[in-house]
């Protein structure tokens, strides 16, 4: 069990972690199922289960899925499963959040930063420091149960 016992109070949590797994359909096993519903999906739920418990009122949450929950692509299923997963449990987190904590979701594309070190085209993707102003909206903000997809002019 994850305890925030004794870290302090803060006004937000961004989280933008987790594994999940990515190749073709035909070729995920329950291995690789398991990782993505444990690391990526249950990681982020429970940095809000457990974590309102450190938030100061009318603070807020704010998880991280990615734009293969919205619009899959091939080799990403597992992926766009997690992602519109962290994105519903958003939606229903939001509702029962105490003392007026927002929670939201962040749903960027690929990062062109990261499209560079793959060595693919960098076409659909936007640069980290566009993407951050989602974040900062989330946590500055007054919504909450929001999917925020980053766009050039967000």
């Amino acid at each position: 069990m994850i305890s925030f016992h004794g870290s302090g109070e803060v006004d937000a949590i961004v989280s933008a972690a987790g594994l999940a797994a990515f190749k073709p359909l035909a070729e995920l096993t329950d291995a690789d199922f398991a990782l993505s519903i444990t690391n990526k999906l249950m990681g982020q739920v429970n940095v809000v289960r457990f974590g309102l418990q450190s938030v100061n009122d009318s603070g807020s949450v704010t998880l991280t899925s990615g734009i293969l929950g919205q619009q899959p692509a091939p080799g990403a299923a597992a992926i766009s499963l997690v992602n519109a997963g962290l994105e519903g449990f958003t939606r229903g987190a939001a509702l029962e959040a105490p003392r007026g904590i927002r929670v939201n979701i962040v749903s960027p594309p690929w990062l062109t930063e990261t499209l560079q070190a793959m060595g693919r085209p960098t076409t659909g993707g936007l640069p980290a420091a566009v993407v951050a102003r989602s974040y900062i909206n989330s946590v500055e903000g007054r919504m909450t149960g929001q999917v925020l997809s980053p766009t050039p002019a967000t």
